[in-house]
């Protein structure tokens, strides 16, 4: 055991190690990208015809617009290195305290989005794959194709003309109801109401994804040899179905989900644009609109971080799920 998480130790420092220079590139591309795009950020700060030429001039000069790309570029370095993501130009605030602000919106969001895609997406995985050609395994195969192939800002826009404006039942948009003072269990209720319609929107393309792969990984383990074995053993179908054939078939369901986790923490744009969510993803939006440099900076960063970790763990939850792995 010891050598295991030794092994596992080391990998993790030697992931570390490589995020340094994959996130200095990181860096280097898309700053060079974002600023080589067409359109001046002055005019989105000073709204663009309404400002004079000398009003333009004091604003690329207080935020340095007005010096060279590699100017700007060491800048922002150095600023990186001291753990500063820059200013934003369109909040007026520093960037890591906007994007921090955003965080736990979209963690609430997309954790929910996950375990409902998660739990339910395995439980319709192995239901079906217990007859993959009898009618029931047929329905949940199309529901799935279905949910997969439906596009989310479509779904949302839908559930939203249902459930919101034809009966009524859930909030159009934002994460609580504006100027209600609720406290306690209001509160947490108020915030489910405004929760349900997105976080549904946002499992369904994860709960077709899993319920598929999971079906697939099951048919296969039902049909191995230790599976035969366990039930030749005389256990009970559903020790088999859990404890010998679900375990092996969960790993691709989770390198494929985990791997998908660090982006759905950065937000999903256009779920959060069409429910109003104060999350990453519409911050993403609004900062492209802004022309908002420094935050689509700092937004990029982020989105690389959550991406390595989210690998990371990936692979250590990998490693404990299946013991033949060993990381050198």
């Amino acid at each position: 055991m010891s050598g295991r998480t030794t092994s596992t130790s080391k990998y993790i420092v030697l992931k570390i190690l490589q995020f340094i220079p994959l996130l200095f590139g990181v860096v280097v591309v898309n700053f060079v990208i974002i600023h080589s795009a067409p359109g001046d950020p002055a005019f989105a700060l000073a709204g663009r015809s309404l400002a004079s030429e000398e009003y333009l001039t004091m604003i690329r000069h207080e935020y340095g617009l007005d010096k060279s790309l590699p100017e700007q570029f060491f800048i922002y370095l150095t600023q990186l290195l001291q753990l500063n993501l820059g200013y934003s130009l369109f909040y007026r605030s520093p960037v890591l305290d906007v994007i921090l602000e955003r965080v736990p919106a979209t963690l609430l969001l997309a954790g929910t989005g996950l375990g409902i895609a998660f739990i339910f997406g395995i439980i319709l995985g192995v239901l079906s794959s217990r007859k993959p050609r009898s009618f029931k395994s047929n329905a949940m195969s199309l529901f799935t194709l279905i949910g997969f192939s439906i596009p989310e800002f479509w779904l949302g826009q839908m559930l939203i003309l249902v459930f919101s404006i034809m009966l009524g039942v859930f909030p159009v948009q934002g994460i609580i109801t504006a100027r209600a003072e609720l406290t306690g269990l209001q509160y947490v209720g108020d915030v489910i109401s405004h929760l349900f319609l997105p976080a549904v929107t946002y499992a369904l393309f994860f709960l077709a994804l899993v319920s598929r792969l999971t079906r697939a990984a099951m048919i296969e383990a039902l049909s191995s040899d230790y599976v035969t074995a366990a039930r030749a053993k005389g256990l009970k179908e559903r020790t088999v179905l859990l404890r010998h054939a679900l375990r092996n078939a969960l790993l691709p369901v989770v390198t494929v989900l985990g791997l998908r986790a660090g982006v759905a923490i950065s937000g999903a744009v256009l779920i959060e644009t069409v429910f109003s969510w104060p999350g990453i993803g519409r911050l993403t939006s609004e900062a492209i609109n802004a022309r908002d440099n420094p935050m689509l900076m700092g937004l990029l960063i982020f989105l690389t971080t959550s991406v390595i970790l989210s690998t990371t763990l990936t692979d250590v939850l990998y490693s404990r799920l299946d013991p033949r792995i060993r990381y050198r």
